[in-house]
């Protein structure tokens, strides 16, 4: 199967009330496990890469990797860019291939972010490729920042109707309470804000920073219209633990692929268990 934009997928997932997993890649193991555990689970999957992936592996390798892997695939898969931040890598990807794109410029004011959201959005659109883009902030958890302080990077509501309208995006990242990395405690979403968003914004939201969010949150997230959602610490914390072993089971181990295909298994184990709470299993 050719590559497909996430507008596609997301659509079918809002008729059907589930969300469809994105899964972060930096390298062929990973691709692989990600494929693998969309095949095992008959799930559509998005396949995602983040500036770091492309500077680690090479914007080539990463579109190879994905093309070839969509096209053995018999579920459908989505190439999508995961954090962009300025208008010229967004374009680079689309003229590499990627079937999807996020243009991130929560940093910037809202007008601002309007304006270059707008900007990706007319070419995106005149090639078929999908556009997602984020309002408020999803900072790290590595970031020192009080309660008060973490609301006032929070999606406001009237801001994301008002955004929406005037960009036709195809999908909304927003932050409610989740952040990137590891939590160093457990994370409480804002599911009246999720809510209220939901009842001015028409179109899926999507939840990044969800590796280590309670299980019985992301199905509240889920039921509340989140339809895309985003996994990338969970991904490496399966595939570098089980290295580990591997390698403190045989600390002379010098094969690679005795030692990488192992991890690959655990990553896609990881990957399989969220596509199955995500409600997107057998969806394909």
């Amino acid at each position: 199967m050719a590559l497909v934009p996430i507008s596609e997928l997301l659509q079918k997932a809002e008729e059907g009330g589930y969300a469809v997993g994105a899964f972060n890649c930096n390298n062929m193991e990973i691709v692989q496990a990600i494929i693998a555990a969309a095949e095992a689970e008959r799930a559509p999957v998005i396949m995602q890469a983040s500036q770091g992936a492309i500077k680690y592996a090479g914007i080539d390798y990463i579109v190879a990797m994905a093309k070839t892997a969509a096209e053995k695939a018999t579920v459908p898969v989505a190439l999508h860019l995961d954090h962009g931040t300025s208008f010229e890598q967004v374009m680079q990807c689309i003229r590499y291939g990627f079937s999807s794109v996020m243009i991130d410029g929560s940093k910037l004011p809202l007008e601002e972010n309007i304006a270059l959201t707008n900007r990706v959005v007319a070419v995106a659109r005149a090639v078929g490729v999908s556009v997602e883009a984020e309002l408020g902030r999803i900072v790290g958890t590595e970031d020192e920042i009080s309660v008060t302080e973490r609301e006032a990077f929070m999606t406001d509501p009237e801001e994301a109707r008002y955004f929406v309208e005037k960009t036709g995006v195809d999908a909304l990242a927003v932050a409610i309470g989740t952040a990137h990395g590891r939590y160093k405690g457990e994370p409480k979403l804002d599911f009246d804000r999720l809510e209220k968003i939901r009842s001015l914004v028409k179109i899926p939201i999507v939840l990044h920073g969800s590796s280590g969010v309670p299980d019985d949150q992301i199905r509240r997230a889920i039921e509340l219209g989140v339809r895309k959602i985003n996994i990338d610490t969970n991904i490496r914390e399966a595939f570098v633990e089980k290295m580990r072993e591997v390698l403190a089971a045989d600390p002379n181990e010098i094969d690679p692929r005795k030692i990488l295909g192992p991890a690959r298994e655990a990553a896609t184990e990881i990957i399989r268990e969220k596509i199955r709470l995500f409600g997107s299993a057998g969806k394909a």
